[in-house]
């Protein structure tokens, strides 16, 4: 009877190990399409824009993110990122151990600290984006972007939640759904 115990318990552990294994290597990799039929609380922007592609590259160590608007009309306001206002200039890279990146940012004639953190947990990957400025009254500011990017079982459809803290954005939730290209 121990020894049925015994092996049922490492079999379980086994199962988890092989089950935490194959989460930790989901990979968001690919060219991404949004669907704005099936997203909800994005931008005027991204709503009006005649196509809003997202290239995700990853490795093991680091998972980078590009979003491209194309037509529509030209960016009003603050925010960023898929679902957002305006999309960052030029991929956004972070590293996926989990680890904070902090760097120095410019907005004009502010400056400031951009922290950004990667972690996995069960197949969703939650990308945090802050950045942190003195604004012209002397008082700090900071910008917040959570998003928790999750694939669809056939890895043929990401979804996107977003929520974002501070800024001038009308809507602070959103979720954008894209299909893989």
């Amino acid at each position: 009877m121990r020894k049925m115990f015994l092996v049922a318990g490492l079999t379980a552990a086994f199962m988890l190990l092989v089950v935490a294994a194959s989460a930790e290597k989901t990979s968001f990799a690919g060219t991404w399409g949004l669907d704005k039929t099936k997203s909800q609380g994005l931008s005027q922007r991204m709503m009006g824009a005649d196509k809003v592609t997202l290239t995700i590259t990853q490795d093991d160590k680091t998972i980078s993110l590009d979003t491209k608007v194309e037509g529509g009309q030209p960016a009003g306001g603050g925010g960023g990122g898929m679902g957002g206002g305006r999309p960052p200039a030029g991929p956004t890279t972070y590293n996926l151990d989990g680890h904070e990146v902090t760097s120095d940012v410019t907005f004009g004639q502010n400056t400031g600290k951009r922290t950004l953190k990667a972690t996995m947990s069960g197949g969703t990957l939650e990308l945090m984006n802050k950045t942190s400025f003195t604004g012209p009254d002397g008082t700090e500011r900071v910008n917040a972007t959570t998003q928790k990017l999750s694939l669809a079982g056939d890895g043929k459809t990401l979804t996107v939640l977003t929520h974002r803290e501070g800024g001038q954005q009308p809507t602070p939730d959103s979720t954008a759904v894209y299909n893989k290209q």
